[in-house]
């Protein structure tokens, strides 16, 4: 078996993914909001995903491809804070707390596709 180095971006994406389950459960079993929670579910835990697949990638381009797609996710993710937020279905405290946590995600899958692309000569 591979020995696998813990990176921080795996780590924290899967740490992020765990706090929109919670937040999922929350959405649904308190304000009883099901298009929204969903949302956020599919595109908050895919961040993580596609983080875990780019370890699996077939080169550097395909790197990058899988760390762009994790970036378009955390996009996504962060509109629908927005929405849940202005919706009075998340308080100001949670959205701050959540949308920090995503900042922080794209700052470093920013990095580590900036950081390929610079080893790939583009």
């Amino acid at each position: 078996m591979l020995e696998y180095k813990e990176s921080p971006l795996k780590s924290k994406t899967e740490a992020y993914a765990d706090r929109i389950t919670l937040l999922y459960d929350y959405l649904i079993t308190n304000k009883h909001e099901h298009v929204m929670a969903t949302q956020i579910y599919r595109s908050g835990t895919s961040i993580g995903a596609n983080v875990m697949e780019s370890r699996f990638a077939q080169s550097g381009a395909d790197f990058i491809n899988k760390l762009n797609i994790a970036l378009k996710e955390a996009g996504e993710t962060e509109y629908w804070l927005g929405r849940l937020y202005k919706s009075g279905k998340i308080d100001k405290r949670g959205y701050e707390s959540m949308k920090s946590d995503n900042t922080e995600i794209v700052k470093m899958l920013v990095a580590s596709i900036k950081t390929m692309k610079k080893k790939l000569g583009k």
